[in-house]
């Protein structure tokens, strides 16, 4: 892999993080565990809460759109009628939550409650957002090298923020000039690129995507942003195709930018 010139058109920098930033184990070890296991106990001591009751609400309808999915759960209206329905209800909701991530689910509703479980997490200490120990160093050079770096992951911009705001390497959240999560489109679909490039003001052939995922660079390429495919310990094999197509680095200190010289 070595060195990989950045193109000269380049402005900005879009990141992936699961497989990218942060190490795919830290999401399927300790943040998706940390959802399965936690979820009743969250919404039994959040229930009466506001943000709670939208969370419910945004899942609820989720699941009405998902009724005639294999497998849909659906969530009943609570209809106040005592502690054994609450629960009933409550049970619903946790069992939806764990059907959409057994089929790895991106959808909002899920994804913002995630966000909101993992906030307390957090902020308690219970967990600590893990990042490679390239990523900070190389993101502080293409910063001063004039570079714009923005985040794009099927996380909510609630959850990436909290990763990046409680990581192993502190508070990082100054290293970036925005985030983009499935609100702007899902990541595997060229138009979604467009859209990043228009809502921070630039040409699509501006940007950089570094991504773990063939599909996901396949999708921006259709959109003529630029893309390298990153190769990290416990991230998913590529093909031999895929291999001798994309540009590879598994390190961020691999991106040459011309500008810096």
């Amino acid at each position: 892999m070595g060195v990989l010139p950045v193109p000269a058109e380049v402005r900005a920098i879009l990141l992936d993080i699961e497989g990218t930033t942060t190490p795919i184990a830290f999401v399927q070890e300790t943040l998706f565990p940390y959802i399965k296991d936690n979820v009743k106990e969250y919404l039994r001591a959040h229930w009466e809460e506001e943000e709670c009751q939208q969370d419910v609400g945004l899942l609820r309808k989720q699941a009405q759109e998902d009724s005639s999915l294999d497998g849909a759960v659906p969530i009943p209206l609570e209809s106040r009628s005592g502690e054994e329905e609450l629960e009933r209800v409550i049970q619903a909701v946790a069992d939806n939550v764990h059907w959409q991530m057994s089929l790895d689910r991106k959808t909002t509703a899920l994804k913002q409650l995630q966000g909101h479980m993992w906030r307390a997490a957090y902020e308690t200490g219970h967990i600590k957002g893990e990042i490679f120990e390239d990523v900070v160093p190389a993101v502080r050079k293409w910063r001063e090298a004039g570079m714009k770096v923005y985040i794009y992951s099927s996380g909510s911009i609630e959850a990436q923020k909290l990763l990046f705001g409680y990581s192993t390497e502190g508070d990082i959240l100054e290293l970036f000039d925005g985030h983009f999560d499935t609100k702007i489109g899902p990541k595997v679909e060229s138009e979604s690129y467009r859209r990043i490039a228009a809502s921070i003001g630039c040409a699509t052939n501006n940007i950089l995507f570094l991504t773990d995922v063939p599909r996901e660079a396949n999708a921006a390429e259709e959109a003529d942003t630029h893309v390298a495919v990153v190769i990290r310990p416990g991230n998913a094999g590529l093909t031999d195709d895929e291999k001798s197509y994309y540009s590879l680095i598994s390190s961020f200190k691999e991106l040459f930018l011309p500008s810096s010289t």
